[in-house]
């Protein structure tokens, strides 16, 4: 009978959860999809086909065990279902809501590659998770036995809020630092609602100090309190900061008012929908240029969309094929009146008295494949045009912060990542770690809680060891 609820596919076509009207959702902030009930998860989850080789597993960063957790849903056994999830990632649901599945789990789904549509994995793992919560599934965390070592991380984004968990599992006394005044990073500051609504990461935040972790918010180490005296207290530290420094727009007028940086665009924008008075100005009422072709590029142009932009274009020196952002978040910008210029690259930000007024962009050509193994864009003499804006939202990628910050003593790579040991994730200096976008540069969500949870696996070894030898002094 159980192998009678598989294979479905060929008799049930993929079905998304309902998604709201492109007219009225672009008026708020609120998430675009609706909820799968319990029918509709098991019918959707029965169309896995039960692969071998479960080619969606291999390609998603956490390993997650994909196609038992298919097959415990479409058993109607959510409850199962979920601890499979769960056991390999720190967090389903916002897993579920936000990692681009079409690049990865689902992107690789065998049935798609055979044309019957993909299993929709991403709304599934959502649906688990979020029954869980429902449910009280999810316990508060209970250590085992506690220990008296302690660890410090630095970043309370999704590698530290991960690695902080695993370790607190363990029994270790775990700090976390952070500049921001509300714990999450990204997930809380530069995540629009409509893919991520701020009460799904609170309840993860609570429940970490609820289970023994400290935070210590509105904190910037190196400046607040220095990175030696950090090591000072802890007997492990995690670098876990990503990287936050724009890629600079480095034309003629890209200094002019109205130009903005992606991030800044964004947690402004988040911080009013958490209740901050916030100063700087929307895009109601303007023309918003926003330049480059990944994710969040899609979230600036959303989010103008929500604040009432007269006109929202988005800029992008390749065609739609090469677009580095997920297809599923293309398609709902251009469903929401979001208006697409592929192959048209920046050349000047036209300016009266320093402000910005149009965007004079080129129109480009994809010429022969570069070194990265892409065609590389080239501009088509004679072919300039004009975009109205009196707001330009650069989203060309983010560097890391200069890490001589933090301590002059760490190891940085030539693009100014941290260097570390590519099993154990320790740096140069004893006792010392780094994850998530820091180390990899500019990444997903889904990369950082794997690199969290690896990270924490070694300095739990180390802090072990650490431990072990304590006890074997005081024994003599």
């Amino acid at each position: 009978m159980a192998d009678q609820r598989m294979l479905q596919f060929v008799v049930t076509e993929r079905d998304m959860p309902e998604k709201r009207d492109a007219g009225e959702r672009r008026d708020d902030f609120m998430e675009i999809y609706g909820e799968f009930v319990e029918a509709k998860a098991e019918e959707q989850a029965s169309r896995c086909s039960q692969c071998g080789v479960p080619f969606c597993q291999n390609h998603c960063p956490l390993d997650n065990n994909i196609p038992d957790w298919l097959r415990l849903t479409a058993e109607g056994r959510t409850k199962e279902a979920w601890e499979i999830s769960d056991a390999t990632n720190n967090m389903p649901e916002i897993c579920g809501r936000i990692c681009p599945q079409d690049r990865l789990c689902e992107g690789s789904c065998v049935i798609e590659q055979s044309g019957h549509g993909t299993v929709t994995i991403g709304a599934v793992e959502k649906y688990l998770t979020d029954q869980a919560w429902e449910n009280g599934w999810i316990e508060p965390i209970r250590p085992r036995r506690e220990r008296a070592g302690s660890v410090g991380i630095i970043g309370a984004g999704p590698a530290g809020l991960a690695a902080a968990e695993q370790l607190r599992l363990q029994g270790w006394q775990v700090t976390v630092y952070d500049r921001h005044d509300r714990a999450g990073g990204l997930l809380i500051y530069g995540i629009p609602n409509f893919k991520l609504e701020k009460e799904v990461v609170e309840r993860r935040t609570k429940r970490l100090e609820e289970g023994g972790i400290e935070f210590v918010l509105n904190c910037d180490v190196g400046t607040d309190i220095s990175f030696e005296k950090l090591r000072e207290k802890h007997q492990a530290v995690l670098v876990a900061t990503g990287v936050y420094k724009a890629r600079d727009l480095a034309v003629p007028g890209g200094g002019a008012e109205g130009v903005r940086p992606a991030l800044d665009f964004l947690i402004d924008s988040n911080r009013r929908g958490l209740g901050d008075e916030v100063a700087s100005e929307t895009a109601e009422g303007k023309d918003v240029v926003v330049i480059g072709g990944g994710d969040t590029a899609m979230d600036c142009l959303r989010t103008a969309v929500r604040q009432g932009a007269k006109s929202v274009t988005c800029l992008y020196r390749r065609d739609h094929a090469n677009m580095p952002g997920s297809r599923r978040e293309t398609a709902n910008a251009q469903e929401e009146g979001v208006r697409f210029e592929w192959l048209a690259s920046p050349k000047s930000v036209h300016d009266e008295n320093g402000t910005a007024t149009a965007v004079r962009a080129d129109r480009m050509r994809l010429g022969p494949k570069d070194k990265s193994g892409r065609q590389a864009p080239e501009a088509v003499p004679g072919a300039e045009f004009d975009v109205p804006a009196d707001m330009v939202i650069k989203a060309l990628g983010f560097t890391p912060e200069d890490m001589g910050d933090l301590s002059k003593d760490l190891t940085v790579t030539r693009w100014g990542t941290l260097r570390v040991n590519p099993v154990t994730f320790e740096t140069n200096l004893p006792g010392v770690y780094a994850a998530g976008d820091i180390v990899r540069g500019a990444s997903l969500v889904v990369w950082a809680i794997r690199e969290g949870r690896d990270a924490a696996a070694h300095m739990h070894k180390y802090l072990k060891a650490l431990e072990a030898a304590e006890m074997k002094v005081a024994a003599e």
